[in-house]
């Protein structure tokens, strides 16, 4: 008999770790702190949510079905953007609307992939890029990362086969949070080129990169549509998370083939969702760029809080965007450390065992920290807390 789909894989690791919450009570001293997951809580800005509201009462087609690739004025938008951002040409064809950036990686894999084909996945990877493969029946081949976390494009020629169908990117990544530098992407899709795969750049923490000036110079290069289908999130720039909108640049002969797939999933995206994005995207540049300094500002809160762990033995692998990903010094795995810290210390974070397969045990001494719904002042408490842990 065969195995369903969704048996293919594991449990959603979120939701997962939000169990390890239950029967457990925090002192009001010490209340949870929760840097498992990389969403912000706050809502959108007023100015912003008034734009939902008129929307949802004002403009009927609103509440209808809309096109399956998106609304042509957030398509048009997107890409012009991209093309700004990135200094190269982009076409409204050549951009899609999809519910969220998960579903926009699934309708990539279900465009380039057949059943037992292989991508590529850097390690630690993405769960949820992870788990789709699993359940479409393509095969992760996992390429591990050195010390400092950046995938070998050599290493990484060394596991393309004849089923290999692209490698994905995660930069600034999720989870690690290293920014990928420019020569490297380059390096990856110049390969991906030259094996006649494609390069997948998830960049859905792209408004929080440290750097000035374009992350990569994959879009100048005037046929980049051959090789690269780049993700993008709306979620986290304008704080869209319960509307689920994301994004996909790619070929106009690609986006026809997603088409199907889209069509056949949710049909088109949200539309109010689609209409608040397009009216951050004209008027909340400088609001933006206000929040890029604020995650920055945590961003520089970690690296200075690390220190006080040092002598215990923690180190810091990686940070950015929203996350600092780092080693435990505890002879326990992090599977087992990461529930110890929800009882002991009111620290609910992943493991890094969540990132990895099952046979790299790196993961065991690795843990996620989602930082951006941290104040300075609460990644001051988080940093007293794991300090206060004794390592045994």
């Amino acid at each position: 008999m065969s195995m369903p789909r969704t048996a293919a894989t594991f449990a959603p690791p979120v939701m997962e770790a939000r169990r390890w919450l239950e029967g457990v009570t925090h002192p009001a001293d010490c209340p949870l702190m929760n840097v498992s997951q990389a969403a912000p809580v706050e809502p959108p800005t007023r100015a912003l949510r008034e734009h939902i509201a008129q929307t949802a009462l004002t403009r009927d087609d609103a509440h209808l079905y809309g096109p399956v690739l998106g609304l042509p004025a957030l398509r048009a938008e997107l890409a012009a953007t991209t093309a700004r951002l990135y200094g190269g040409a982009v076409e409204e064809a050549q951009v899609c609307i999809t519910s969220g950036c998960n579903q926009a990686f699934a309708a990539a894999i279900a465009m380039l992939c057949g059943e037992g084909d292989e991508v590529i996945l850097p390690t630690p990877w993405y769960f949820n890029h992870k788990m789709w493969l699993d359940m479409a029946g393509v095969r992760s081949v996992a390429l591990p990362t050195g010390p400092d976390l950046l995938p070998d494009p050599d290493r990484a020629a060394g596991l393309i086969t004849s089923r290999t169908r692209a490698i994905t990117l995660v930069t600034p990544n999720n989870p690690a949070g290293v920014e990928y530098p420019a020569d490297l992407v380059q390096a990856f899709f110049d390969l991906a080129r030259a094996r006649g795969i494609a390069l997948i750049t998830d960049e859905t923490y792209r408004d929080f990169d440290s750097r000035s000036g374009p992350p990569h110079a994959l879009f100048q290069d005037p046929d980049w549509d051959d090789t690269l289908i780049h993700l993008y999130s709306f979620s986290k720039a304008y704080r869209l998370t319960g509307h689920r909108v994301g994004a996909m640049v790619a070929s106009a002969a690609r986006l026809r083939e997603v088409e199907k797939f889209l069509d056949t999933v949710a049909i088109c995206p949200s539309q109010l969702g689609q209409h608040a994005a397009l009216w951050g995207m004209q008027n909340l540049g400088q609001w933006l760029a206000g929040e890029r300094d604020e995650i920055l500002a945590r961003r520089a809160a970690i690296a200075e809080n690390m220190p006080r762990l040092a002598p215990q033995g923690w180190e810091l692998l990686g940070l950015g965007g929203y996350f600092a990903y780092m080693q435990h010094p505890f002879a326990e795995s992090s599977a087992a450390l990461a529930q110890r810290l929800v009882r002991d210390a009111g620290i609910l974070c992943l493991p890094g065992t969540m990132f990895c397969p099952e046979d790299d045990p790196s993961g065991a001494r690795q843990l996620r920290i989602a930082f951006a719904n941290l104040d300075g002042r609460g990644i001051s408490r988080l940093f007293e807390r794991l300090a206060a842990l004794p390592v045994t």
